[in-house]
């Protein structure tokens, strides 16, 4: 599995036929332009194997067209499904055994029309935490498919169509892949109402629902920065190649403020600019990888000097303490 960011040549060329195809292109030789265009982006496929190119069609999020790049190395093939607003559901399919399942599918239609389009059923839905956003299509589409609800054990009854709970450690087999459970706290309550993720080591993917976006984390909606620390550093203790597959498409304004406090960061201002040159091509930041998060993301930097200076942070105050104030700046930004 590859980044989707590395496909967005190959989705920006393709972007660019479908509108001389529409008509928007109005000078002289735009059909040859388009043909030389078309082949093109049939030529970068080629050079892609062993990868296999997908295409998704955005709704709401007005993702037109891009390519969704999955390594056929592994039979976990991921796809990012766009709803609500800014939200991401994830299909994944392991095509050794058939197995499908959706991560946190906020509402039903979009995640059946992807289905429709490949002719799949639903095996699971995977619940990384009970808020709405998250598991509106639940019930719609376990009644569609007969698939199988997974979520928190601890939030059972804020999950709607649970059958199977698990907490923090477990180990559950999606198909041929291992998945280990890992609570993450911080967005909802800890041991009241748990937030999980779903790690693939084989694959290194993990669904981090509200917990870890690229260049922030959720909201303390029920939670503390003493436990949103925890789960950040616990996310962080993975491979830096991990690639990681969020609940909401919002980096760009994230990278906003990520800059104000932090403005001297290379890397950072790197990762921004190019951010901005995929939403505005309306194409998705996600996945990140851990590494880039390390190294830009303001949650995982609460130890950063200019940080603290910037927020007046003093030097004696715990990395948890740091977060915290973070966290504040972020909601106030």
């Amino acid at each position: 599995m590859q980044m989707i960011s590395k496909a967005s040549s190959c989705a920006m060329a393709s972007l660019s036929c479908t509108r001389a195809r529409s008509g928007l292109c109005v000078w002289p030789g735009a059909r040859q332009l388009c043909l030389r265009k078309s082949l093109l982006c049939g030529f970068m496929w080629l050079l892609s194997t062993p990868f296999k190119t997908l295409r998704c069609a955005g709704r709401t999020l007005r993702v037109s067209q891009f390519c969704s790049i999955t390594n056929m190395s592994s039979s976990l093939q991921i796809e990012l499904v766009p709803c609500l607003r800014d939200n991401y559901a994830y299909l994944l399919h392991d095509a050794d055994t058939g197995t499908v399942a959706v991560v946190d599918p906020s509402e039903s239609v979009p995640i059946v029309d992807a289905l429709s389009r490949k002719n799949r059923n639903l095996t699971y839905i995977l619940n990384t935490h009970h808020h709405y956003d998250h598991t509106g299509g639940n019930e719609e589409l376990k009644a569609r498919y007969g698939a199988k609800v997974i979520g928190s054990g601890l939030d059972s009854e804020r999950i709607p169509g649970i059958d199977i709970g698990l907490k923090d450690g477990d180990k559950w087999m999606f198909g041929g892949h291992e998945v280990l459970v890992m609570e993450t706290p911080g967005h909802t309550r800890g041991h009241v109402a748990g937030h999980i993720s779903f790690y693939f080591p084989g694959s290194g993917a993990i669904f981090t629902g509200d917990t870890l976006f690229s260049l922030s984390c959720g909201k303390l909606f029920e939670g503390k920065p003493e436990e949103m620390h925890a789960s950040l550093q616990k996310i962080s203790s993975l491979p830096d190649d991990t690639k990681i597959f969020c609940g909401h498409e919002y980096t760009l304004s994230n990278s906003k403020f990520a800059l104000s406090i932090e403005p001297n960061n290379e890397s950072l201002e790197s990762y921004a600019a190019q951010v901005a040159h995929l939403r505005s091509k309306s194409l998705p930041t996600i996945p990140t990888t851990l590494k880039v998060e390390k190294a830009c993301n303001p949650f995982l930097r609460s130890a950063s000097s200019e940080i603290r200076r910037s927020l007046k942070i003093p030097e004696t105050a715990s990395d948890a303490e740091a977060l915290g104030v973070i966290r504040r700046a972020k909601d106030d930004f």
